[in-house]
């Protein structure tokens, strides 16, 4: 049996929305409801200095104002939450000690300004940006 599709917005309560997050929000939306699936609103609040629930209760509003409404998520609950990232510590701690376990983390011995400069690696531009470095010579693929 096919399971139906699941998409997702998943701001940052960081302040106001702006039109590149209505814009993304537009698109998932309507991608998600033309196929008959399912909307998630997914709140990325992990950055504590920034990120309020103030801010993330006006994206909610903002998002009903425009007529944009989810299934699961933030404010309404679902099977797969908590959809607050900040409530999720725990599940990432226990896969991180499970990978642990396992032997599957290895060390990265880049700099801050390396880390910083990799941005997200994209095979299908030719560009690999992380070099490997830190990555035992077996596990590079």
């Amino acid at each position: 049996m096919e399971q139906p599709i699941r998409g997702r917005f998943a701001p940052s309560p960081s302040g106001r929305m702006h039109l590149g997050n209505l814009f993304s929000a537009l698109l998932a939306w309507l991608s998600v409801r033309s196929a008959g699936g399912r909307m998630v609103l997914r709140i990325e609040d992990l950055d504590p200095d920034r990120c309020r629930e103030a801010y993330a209760r006006q994206l909610a509003e903002d998002l009903r104002w425009l007529g944009l409404d989810w299934d699961e998520g933030y404010e309404a609950g679902g099977p797969h939450g908590p959809y607050c990232q900040s409530q999720r510590t725990g599940r990432y701690t226990a896969a991180f000690q499970f990978l642990e376990e396992k032997g599957l983390l290895y060390p990265c011995y880049c700099t801050r300004a390396e880390r910083l400069a990799a941005s997200a690696p994209h095979r299908a531009d030719g560009q690999a940006v992380y070099g490997g470095k830190g990555i035992p010579a077996g596990h590079r693929q």
